[in-house]
């Protein structure tokens, strides 16, 4: 049969289920809060009442119910920022692109938003998080890209990434004085934790049973990895990228 594709009806779907928030600002300030979220409701496709109506619903849920008939320039930077995060999420898009979407956000407000996020996921909508905070990497995303200089030197799973390129060691928590345990090249402490650096022939088992044969009180136990900070600095500096080092260090 005949396929037939209306660039139209193409572009209408992509509008309506494509979100993207930019890391500057661009609301429009004289607007009322309500009249400019709804606005980009309708963009999306949403019928005027319907906008206006997810508009409060998601004002109400970011606790700016009572700003909502005021103008945005009225609003502090964060409670704009808030306001922008939402022109990101009214229509319940598929695909949601953001570029720094925690920029100005309280501890307390990330976490609302991190969980408004969450929610999204978990009804089958796509994430695409743009940022320079590799803690919030960690926490949100399944798979993470690294790019450094226009070479992209990271990709895949946060888990593996965060395994692949972490030194060979364990993190131990204990009571215990620690002078030299077989298998292990060094021991590093700090606030109360020791990092034990392995022998390439030592597996964590060989030393947790080593620990726990000379008396050993062990708290805590388990496999030692690096921040993704940490890991992007290495990876770069010790061209051990994706790009073999192309990138150079930063």
């Amino acid at each position: 049969g005949t396929i037939r594709l209306d660039g139209r009806a193409l572009a209408e779907r992509a509008r309506n289920e494509i979100a993207y928030l930019p890391e500057e600002r661009g609301l429009y300030r004289r607007s009322k809060t309500i009249e400019t979220l709804a606005y980009y409701g309708e963009l999306k496709g949403l019928s005027a009442r319907a906008a206006r109506d997810s508009a409060m619903a998601l004002l109400e849920r970011v606790e700016l119910r009572d700003w909502a008939l005021k103008p945005v320039q009225a609003l502090s930077k964060g409670m704009q920022q808030k306001v922008q995060l939402c022109t990101a999420l009214i229509g319940e898009p598929r695909l949601l692109i953001l570029d720094e979407p925690f920029s100005g956000l309280d501890p307390l407000n990330i976490q609302m938003f991190e969980e408004m996020l969450a929610e999204r996921r978990a009804a089958g909508s796509t994430v695409l998080l743009s940022t320079h905070q590799m803690n919030k990497v960690e926490e949100q995303c399944d798979r993470a890209l690294m790019i450094n200089r226009g070479h992209m030197v990271l990709y895949g799973a946060v888990r593996d990434i965060r395994r692949q390129y972490s030194d060979h060691a364990v993190t131990l928590r204990t009571t215990s004085r620690l002078d030299s345990v077989p298998g292990v090249r060094s021991i590093a402490t700090t606030n109360g934790e020791a990092t034990l650096t392995l022998e390439a022939s030592t597996t964590p088992q060989d030393v947790l049973r080593a620990l726990l044969d000379r008396g050993v009180e062990v708290e805590s136990f388990s496999l030692s990895s690096l921040p993704l900070e940490d890991i992007f600095v290495k990876v770069v500096r010790e061209g051990l990228g994706m790009d073999h080092g192309q990138s150079g260090p930063p």
